[in-house]
Protein backbone atom coordinates (compact mmCIF):
# COMPACT_ATOMS: atom_id res chain seq x y z
CA UNK A 1 0.00 0.00 0.00
CA UNK A 2 1.26 3.45 -0.91
CA UNK A 3 1.06 5.68 2.15
CA UNK A 4 0.63 9.43 2.13
CA UNK A 5 2.61 11.82 4.32
CA UNK A 6 -0.07 11.76 7.04
CA UNK A 7 -0.10 7.97 7.35
CA UNK A 8 -3.32 7.61 5.37
CA UNK A 9 -3.46 5.65 2.11
CA UNK A 10 -2.40 7.69 -0.93
CA UNK A 11 -5.20 6.11 -2.96
CA UNK A 12 -8.52 4.49 -2.08
CA UNK A 13 -10.60 2.20 -4.24
CA UNK A 14 -14.29 3.06 -4.02
CA UNK A 15 -16.42 -0.04 -4.44
CA UNK A 16 -19.68 1.38 -5.80
CA UNK A 17 -22.78 -0.55 -4.72
CA UNK A 18 -25.60 1.78 -5.75
CA UNK A 19 -26.70 -0.15 -8.81
CA UNK A 20 -27.14 -3.36 -6.79
CA UNK A 21 -27.39 -2.70 -3.07
CA UNK A 22 -29.05 0.64 -3.66
CA UNK A 23 -31.66 -0.25 -6.25
CA UNK A 24 -32.61 -3.58 -4.64
CA UNK A 25 -34.24 -1.60 -1.84
CA UNK A 26 -36.43 0.59 -4.02
CA UNK A 27 -40.16 -0.07 -3.79
CA UNK A 28 -40.57 0.50 -7.52
CA UNK A 29 -38.73 -1.53 -10.11
CA UNK A 30 -36.36 0.62 -12.14
CA UNK A 31 -36.43 -0.10 -15.91
CA UNK A 32 -33.40 -2.02 -17.14
CA UNK A 33 -32.50 0.76 -19.59
CA UNK A 34 -32.34 3.25 -16.71
CA UNK A 35 -30.14 0.88 -14.70
CA UNK A 36 -27.79 0.50 -17.67
CA UNK A 37 -27.55 4.27 -18.09
CA UNK A 38 -26.93 4.66 -14.37
CA UNK A 39 -23.97 2.24 -14.53
CA UNK A 40 -22.60 3.98 -17.63
CA UNK A 41 -22.84 7.37 -15.93
CA UNK A 42 -21.09 6.02 -12.84
CA UNK A 43 -18.31 4.66 -15.04
CA UNK A 44 -17.99 7.98 -16.86
CA UNK A 45 -17.58 9.70 -13.49
CA UNK A 46 -14.46 7.58 -12.94
CA UNK A 47 -15.67 4.74 -10.74
CA UNK A 48 -13.63 1.65 -11.58
CA UNK A 49 -15.61 -0.93 -9.58
CA UNK A 50 -19.39 -0.93 -9.91
CA UNK A 51 -21.39 -3.84 -8.53
CA UNK A 52 -23.94 -4.26 -11.29
CA UNK A 53 -26.67 -6.60 -10.10
CA UNK A 54 -27.57 -9.76 -8.21
CA UNK A 55 -28.51 -13.25 -9.37
CA UNK A 56 -30.75 -13.87 -6.39
CA UNK A 57 -34.08 -15.57 -7.15
CA UNK A 58 -36.57 -12.92 -8.39
CA UNK A 59 -39.02 -14.00 -5.70
CA UNK A 60 -36.71 -12.59 -3.03
CA UNK A 61 -35.40 -9.50 -4.82
CA UNK A 62 -37.83 -8.66 -7.63
CA UNK A 63 -36.12 -5.33 -8.25
CA UNK A 64 -33.11 -7.19 -9.71
CA UNK A 65 -35.01 -9.83 -11.69
CA UNK A 66 -33.60 -8.36 -14.92
CA UNK A 67 -29.97 -9.38 -14.30
CA UNK A 68 -29.82 -11.41 -17.53
CA UNK A 69 -31.09 -8.40 -19.49
CA UNK A 70 -28.80 -5.87 -17.79
CA UNK A 71 -25.35 -7.43 -18.13
CA UNK A 72 -25.33 -7.53 -21.97
CA UNK A 73 -26.14 -3.81 -21.94
CA UNK A 74 -22.88 -3.25 -20.06
CA UNK A 75 -20.60 -5.23 -22.37
CA UNK A 76 -19.00 -2.06 -23.71
CA UNK A 77 -17.68 -1.25 -20.21
CA UNK A 78 -15.80 -4.52 -19.75
CA UNK A 79 -12.41 -3.14 -20.79
CA UNK A 80 -12.40 -0.23 -18.35
CA UNK A 81 -14.65 -1.10 -15.42
CA UNK A 82 -14.92 -4.04 -13.04
CA UNK A 83 -18.56 -5.16 -12.80
CA UNK A 84 -18.98 -7.65 -9.92
CA UNK A 85 -22.29 -9.43 -9.40
CA UNK A 86 -23.78 -10.95 -6.26
CA UNK A 87 -24.66 -14.66 -6.34
CA UNK A 88 -26.44 -16.47 -3.49
CA UNK A 89 -25.63 -20.07 -4.40
CA UNK A 90 -24.51 -22.36 -7.22
CA UNK A 91 -27.66 -21.70 -9.28
CA UNK A 92 -26.93 -18.00 -9.15
CA UNK A 93 -23.31 -18.69 -10.08
CA UNK A 94 -24.41 -20.72 -13.11
CA UNK A 95 -26.50 -17.78 -14.34
CA UNK A 96 -23.66 -15.31 -13.79
CA UNK A 97 -20.99 -17.45 -15.44
CA UNK A 98 -23.24 -18.04 -18.44
CA UNK A 99 -23.18 -14.29 -19.07
CA UNK A 100 -19.42 -14.06 -18.74
CA UNK A 101 -19.28 -12.62 -15.22
CA UNK A 102 -15.97 -13.40 -13.54
CA UNK A 103 -16.13 -11.12 -10.52
CA UNK A 104 -18.46 -12.72 -8.01
CA UNK A 105 -19.67 -11.80 -4.53
CA UNK A 106 -21.32 -13.99 -1.91
CA UNK A 107 -23.30 -12.59 1.03
CA UNK A 108 -22.90 -14.08 4.49
CA UNK A 109 -23.89 -13.18 8.03
CA UNK A 110 -21.97 -12.95 11.28
CA UNK A 111 -25.13 -13.70 13.29
CA UNK A 112 -27.46 -16.67 13.41
CA UNK A 113 -30.69 -14.66 13.41
CA UNK A 114 -29.83 -12.69 10.29
CA UNK A 115 -28.53 -15.83 8.57
CA UNK A 116 -31.86 -17.50 9.31
CA UNK A 117 -33.94 -14.56 8.12
CA UNK A 118 -31.85 -13.64 5.08
CA UNK A 119 -30.40 -16.99 3.97
CA UNK A 120 -32.87 -19.39 5.62
CA UNK A 121 -30.03 -21.38 7.17
CA UNK A 122 -27.45 -21.32 9.96
CA UNK A 123 -24.15 -19.48 9.71
CA UNK A 124 -22.23 -22.74 9.31
CA UNK A 125 -24.60 -24.16 6.71
CA UNK A 126 -24.36 -20.91 4.75
CA UNK A 127 -20.58 -21.25 4.74
CA UNK A 128 -21.00 -24.80 3.46
CA UNK A 129 -23.26 -23.45 0.70
CA UNK A 130 -20.66 -20.86 -0.29
CA UNK A 131 -17.75 -23.33 -0.45
CA UNK A 132 -18.54 -24.78 -3.91
CA UNK A 133 -19.54 -21.34 -5.21
CA UNK A 134 -16.17 -19.86 -4.26
CA UNK A 135 -14.26 -22.90 -5.51
CA UNK A 136 -16.00 -22.97 -8.90
CA UNK A 137 -15.67 -19.23 -9.40
CA UNK A 138 -11.94 -19.46 -8.66
CA UNK A 139 -11.59 -22.42 -11.01
CA UNK A 140 -13.09 -20.23 -13.74
CA UNK A 141 -10.39 -17.65 -13.10
CA UNK A 142 -12.75 -15.44 -11.15
CA UNK A 143 -12.30 -13.00 -8.29
CA UNK A 144 -14.52 -13.56 -5.25
CA UNK A 145 -15.65 -11.06 -2.64
CA UNK A 146 -17.24 -12.21 0.59
CA UNK A 147 -19.74 -9.84 2.16
CA UNK A 148 -20.17 -10.29 5.88
CA UNK A 149 -23.21 -8.53 7.32
CA UNK A 150 -24.02 -7.67 10.95
CA UNK A 151 -20.35 -7.24 11.88
CA UNK A 152 -21.05 -4.69 14.61
CA UNK A 153 -24.66 -5.04 15.66
CA UNK A 154 -27.77 -7.05 14.87
CA UNK A 155 -31.35 -5.76 15.32
CA UNK A 156 -32.39 -9.01 16.99
CA UNK A 157 -29.22 -10.04 18.83
CA UNK A 158 -27.81 -6.65 19.78
CA UNK A 159 -24.06 -6.02 19.90
CA UNK A 160 -22.08 -8.70 18.05
CA UNK A 161 -18.93 -9.95 19.81
CA UNK A 162 -15.72 -9.29 17.90
CA UNK A 163 -14.65 -12.93 18.26
CA UNK A 164 -17.86 -14.12 16.63
CA UNK A 165 -17.26 -11.90 13.60
CA UNK A 166 -13.63 -12.99 13.37
CA UNK A 167 -14.62 -16.67 13.31
CA UNK A 168 -16.98 -16.24 10.37
CA UNK A 169 -14.76 -13.79 8.51
CA UNK A 170 -11.75 -16.09 8.79
CA UNK A 171 -13.85 -19.02 7.57
CA UNK A 172 -14.94 -17.01 4.50
CA UNK A 173 -11.34 -15.98 3.85
CA UNK A 174 -10.14 -19.57 4.14
CA UNK A 175 -12.80 -20.68 1.62
CA UNK A 176 -10.79 -18.69 -0.91
CA UNK A 177 -12.44 -15.25 -0.94
CA UNK A 178 -10.03 -12.70 -2.37
CA UNK A 179 -11.49 -9.92 -0.28
CA UNK A 180 -13.96 -9.48 2.56
CA UNK A 181 -16.37 -6.59 2.98
CA UNK A 182 -17.19 -5.94 6.64
CA UNK A 183 -20.77 -4.70 6.85
CA UNK A 184 -22.21 -2.44 9.53
CA UNK A 185 -25.67 -3.36 8.32
CA UNK A 186 -27.65 -1.33 10.84
CA UNK A 187 -25.14 1.47 11.24
CA UNK A 188 -24.25 1.08 14.92
CA UNK A 189 -20.44 0.91 14.64
CA UNK A 190 -18.14 3.49 16.20
CA UNK A 191 -14.47 4.12 15.33
CA UNK A 192 -13.10 2.27 18.36
CA UNK A 193 -15.18 -0.80 17.51
CA UNK A 194 -13.96 -0.64 13.91
CA UNK A 195 -10.31 -0.59 14.97
CA UNK A 196 -10.87 -3.42 17.46
CA UNK A 197 -12.41 -5.64 14.78
CA UNK A 198 -9.75 -4.88 12.17
CA UNK A 199 -6.97 -5.55 14.69
CA UNK A 200 -8.57 -8.83 15.78
CA UNK A 201 -8.88 -9.96 12.17
CA UNK A 202 -5.21 -9.19 11.56
CA UNK A 203 -4.26 -11.18 14.65
CA UNK A 204 -6.34 -14.09 13.31
CA UNK A 205 -4.40 -14.08 10.04
CA UNK A 206 -6.67 -12.02 7.80
CA UNK A 207 -4.50 -9.27 6.27
CA UNK A 208 -5.68 -5.68 6.05
CA UNK A 209 -5.21 -5.66 2.26
CA UNK A 210 -7.95 -8.32 1.99
CA UNK A 211 -10.46 -6.16 3.90
CA UNK A 212 -12.98 -3.59 2.76
CA UNK A 213 -15.54 -1.70 4.86
CA UNK A 214 -19.25 -1.15 4.26
CA UNK A 215 -20.83 1.39 6.58
CA UNK A 216 -24.39 2.60 6.99
CA UNK A 217 -25.05 6.05 8.41
CA UNK A 218 -27.89 5.37 10.87
CA UNK A 219 -26.13 7.18 13.73
CA UNK A 220 -24.11 9.55 11.55
CA UNK A 221 -20.89 7.57 12.11
CA UNK A 222 -20.16 6.25 8.60
CA UNK A 223 -17.46 8.79 7.69
CA UNK A 224 -15.83 8.66 11.14
CA UNK A 225 -15.76 4.87 10.90
CA UNK A 226 -14.31 5.06 7.40
CA UNK A 227 -11.53 7.38 8.55
CA UNK A 228 -10.68 4.97 11.37
CA UNK A 229 -10.46 2.12 8.84
CA UNK A 230 -8.24 4.21 6.54
CA UNK A 231 -5.92 5.00 9.44
CA UNK A 232 -5.66 1.25 10.02
CA UNK A 233 -4.59 0.76 6.38
CA UNK A 234 -7.85 -0.28 4.68
CA UNK A 235 -7.95 0.95 1.07
CA UNK A 236 -11.31 -0.42 -0.17
CA UNK A 237 -14.46 1.41 0.89
CA UNK A 238 -17.98 0.49 -0.20
CA UNK A 239 -20.33 3.37 -0.95
CA UNK A 240 -23.56 3.99 -2.81
CA UNK A 241 -24.08 6.85 -5.25
CA UNK A 242 -26.53 9.32 -3.75
CA UNK A 243 -26.76 7.26 -0.55
CA UNK A 244 -29.18 4.78 -2.11
CA UNK A 245 -30.05 1.60 -0.28
CA UNK A 246 -30.46 0.03 3.12
CA UNK A 247 -31.23 -3.59 3.84
CA UNK A 248 -34.58 -5.21 2.97
CA UNK A 249 -34.24 -7.74 5.80
CA UNK A 250 -33.22 -5.28 8.54
CA UNK A 251 -35.82 -2.55 8.85
CA UNK A 252 -33.65 -0.42 11.14
CA UNK A 253 -30.99 -0.06 8.44
CA UNK A 254 -30.83 3.34 6.83
CA UNK A 255 -28.98 4.16 3.66
CA UNK A 256 -25.46 3.25 2.72
CA UNK A 257 -22.65 5.74 3.01
CA UNK A 258 -23.15 8.09 0.06
CA UNK A 259 -20.31 7.95 -2.45
CA UNK A 260 -20.35 11.74 -2.79
CA UNK A 261 -20.03 12.23 0.98
CA UNK A 262 -17.11 9.79 1.02
CA UNK A 263 -15.50 11.51 -1.96
CA UNK A 264 -15.82 14.95 -0.37
CA UNK A 265 -13.86 13.66 2.63
CA UNK A 266 -11.25 11.81 0.57
CA UNK A 267 -10.69 14.79 -1.71
CA UNK A 268 -10.22 16.98 1.36
CA UNK A 269 -7.59 14.56 2.68
CA UNK A 270 -5.72 14.57 -0.63
CA UNK A 271 -6.48 10.88 -1.20
CA UNK A 272 -6.73 9.88 -4.85
CA UNK A 273 -9.77 7.96 -6.15
CA UNK A 274 -9.94 8.79 -9.85
CA UNK A 275 -13.58 9.88 -9.41
CA UNK A 276 -14.93 13.25 -10.52
CA UNK A 277 -17.17 14.63 -7.76
CA UNK A 278 -19.10 17.01 -10.00
CA UNK A 279 -19.91 14.33 -12.55
CA UNK A 280 -20.87 11.85 -9.85
CA UNK A 281 -23.13 14.40 -8.15
CA UNK A 282 -24.88 15.08 -11.45
CA UNK A 283 -25.37 11.33 -11.90
CA UNK A 284 -26.95 10.92 -8.47
CA UNK A 285 -29.17 13.95 -9.01
CA UNK A 286 -30.29 12.40 -12.31
CA UNK A 287 -30.98 9.06 -10.60
CA UNK A 288 -32.97 10.80 -7.87
CA UNK A 289 -35.15 12.30 -10.61
CA UNK A 290 -35.73 8.83 -12.06
CA UNK A 291 -36.81 7.63 -8.61
CA UNK A 292 -38.99 10.66 -8.03
CA UNK A 293 -37.45 11.81 -4.76
CA UNK A 294 -34.47 13.89 -3.57
CA UNK A 295 -31.11 12.27 -2.96
CA UNK A 296 -30.38 11.50 0.71
CA UNK A 297 -26.71 12.44 0.18
CA UNK A 298 -25.81 15.63 2.00
CA UNK A 299 -23.11 16.42 -0.54
CA UNK A 300 -25.44 15.92 -3.50
CA UNK A 301 -27.98 18.24 -1.89
CA UNK A 302 -25.37 20.86 -1.00
CA UNK A 303 -23.72 20.94 -4.42
CA UNK A 304 -27.03 20.82 -6.28
CA UNK A 305 -28.34 23.72 -4.17
CA UNK A 306 -25.25 25.81 -4.95
CA UNK A 307 -26.02 25.54 -8.63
Amino acid sequence: MEVGTDGLPARVRIYEVGARDGLQNEKATVPVEVKAEFVHRLADAGLGTIEATSFVHPKWVPQLADAEQLLPLLDDLADRVSLPVLVPNERGLDRALALGARRIAVFGSATETFASRNLNRTVDSSLAMFAPVVARAKDEGGHVRGYLSMCFGDPWEGAVPVGQVVRVAKALYELGCDELSLGDTIGVATPGHVVALLSALNEAGVPTEALGVHFHDTYGQALANTLAALQHGVTTVDASAGGLGGCPYAKSATGNLATEDLLWMLDGLGIETGVDLGQLTATSAWMAEQLGRPSPSRTVRALSHKE
